[in-house]
């Protein structure tokens, strides 16, 4: 442990330097407080000790320019009896403690010791806040590729502000992630971060969901309900697949992003709140206001910022970082041991379309990691969708039938269709049917015909 000594008077410079240097610590001693100031930085030391009464610079003026180059520096000031006043002040100014003069030797070996646990302890916290802000706001964004680095850019700039920002792009490619790296990086950040996927809430409940409800507003409403606009109160609301919000819950959320108070159901008061909205969409809002069913008034609300998050197939070449960071995530989360993956899979990965961006590559990456018994991932374990069917399809079209042919290539071809958009949307259903333009129930036949 290194620690920095600031008094004008030689004796007492020389007795605290004899008792910290036969404790084992490492020590500086200067005599005035620009060199403390100076030695603070070059010396970089774990605890400062400082004189209040020094040329040049009294240990008050040391410690206030101490602190400003170095925050969480850990610093004791050195009083003459009778200035408690002035050492309490130091305090508020960011000293750790005081020691008066004449000191108590055992005295000070004890506050000493006790501001280099405080320091140590206080550096690990520090260390370990920064690793949680990485993990929870770039740490899974993965990729070098110039379109991240603009999109993280943009995280970068918004962040700070409390505008309300729309995130787009197609299904699977992080709009999440993104959104929440905006609320890691803002002032927000010690607050709640609520989630509501608007296209997986029932009709009836969506009002119930954003604003809440009181006791006895409806026949299931046994006791009062926070909304998730409360529930976000002072933090972010990101509101996932904001398109698919209907007409009538469009106008609500209008009006509570324009007056800043929600109503909840069944209340007569209305509920002030605080919250900064995120949206998110893989829609072309502008369409669907063309087509009536997305109103103009609320997407200019929610148009402030926009962030683009680019398709996997804009940004191949963060397909094999992203590969090694899914290989490593779940070697740990299945107990796994892949220790490689050939070129010759990474060059199919790479040359694939991903119709559902990450999230498709991540479970094609899981699936391929579970076939690799011998720890080394190649193109026989990647999916069919990826590798291809040119053996099965070829093996078909063999066949003496003619119609038989057609019929199990066609099949063929519509289970991969079918594999493929229920990846894409995460095996919504009824996102899926709408996709494929077929009803709910022709797509649970088509998935029990095909073992889906």
């Amino acid at each position: 442990m290194r620690i920095l000594i600031a008094d004008d008077e030689t004796k007492i410079r020389k007795v605290i330097s004899l008792l910290l240097k036969d404790e084992g610590y490492e020590v500086l001693a200067v005599d005035n407080g620009l060199d403390a100031v100076r030695e603070a930085e070059r010396y970089n030391p774990d605890l400062v000790l400082l004189d209040q009464q020094m040329p040049g610079l009294t240990g008050t003026e040391a410690l206030k320019e101490i602190k400003s180059r170095r925050p969480n520096q850990v610093v004791i000031i050195i009083t003459a009896h009778g200035s408690i006043s002035l050492a309490v002040n130091t305090i508020k100014d960011g000293a750790y403690d005081f020691i008066e003069k004449p000191f108590d030797n055992d005295h000070l070996l004890l506050t000493v010791k006790r501001a280099l646990e405080y320091g140590k302890i206080s550096g690990e916290l520090t260390q370990l806040k920064n690793q949680i802000s990485e993990n929870y706001s770039f740490g899974q964004i993965v990729g070098n590729s110039a379109k991240l680095q603009q999109v993280l850019a943009q995280v970068r700039k918004v962040a700070s502000t409390s505008a309300t920002v729309l995130v787009t792009g197609e299904s699977g490619v992080g709009k999440e992630l993104v959104s929440r790296a905006v609320h890691n990086f803002s002032p927000r950040a010690e607050k709640p971060m609520i989630t509501v996927n608007c296209g997986a809430i029932p009709l009836t409940l969506i009002e119930s969901e954003l604003f809440g409800h009181e006791k006895g507003a409806f026949t299931d409403a046994r006791e009062m309900h926070r909304g998730s606009f409360e529930q976000a109160d002072g933090g972010t609301l990101f509101l996932d697949e904001i398109g698919e919000l209907p007409l009538d819950a469009q106008v609500k959320l209008l009006r509570a992003l324009e007056n800043r108070t929600i109503n909840r159901l069944g209340g007569k008061k209305p509920v002030s709140v605080d919250v900064r909205i995120i949206a998110a969409t893989n829609r072309n809002l502008e369409e669907k206001v063309r087509q009536g069913t997305f109103r103009l008034d609320l997407l200019y609300r929610l148009n402030i910022f926009t962030i683009h998050v680019p398709s996997l197939r804009e940004r191949r070449s963060d397909i094999p970082q992203l590969t090694d960071y899914f290989i490593a995530k779940y070697n740990k989360t299945l107990g796994l041991n892949i220790t490689d993956i050939t070129r010759e899979a990474i060059s199919k990965l790479t040359q694939y379309e991903w119709p559902g961006n990450i999230r498709d590559l991540e479970n094609a990456v899981q699936s391929a990691m579970i076939l690799a018994q011998d720890g080394i991932i190649n193109v026989d374990h990647l999916p069919m969708r990826i590798k291809g069917y040119p053996s099965s399809i070829e093996a078909v079209l063999m066949n003496e039938n003619e119609t038989s042919k057609i019929k199990e290539a066609n099949a063929l071809t519509e289970k991969s269709l079918i594999e493929q958009t229920l990846q894409q949307y995460n095996h919504n259903r009824t996102l899926v049917a709408k996709a494929l333009n077929i009803s709910r129930k022709t797509l649970f036949n088509k998935m029990k015909k095909y073992g889906l």
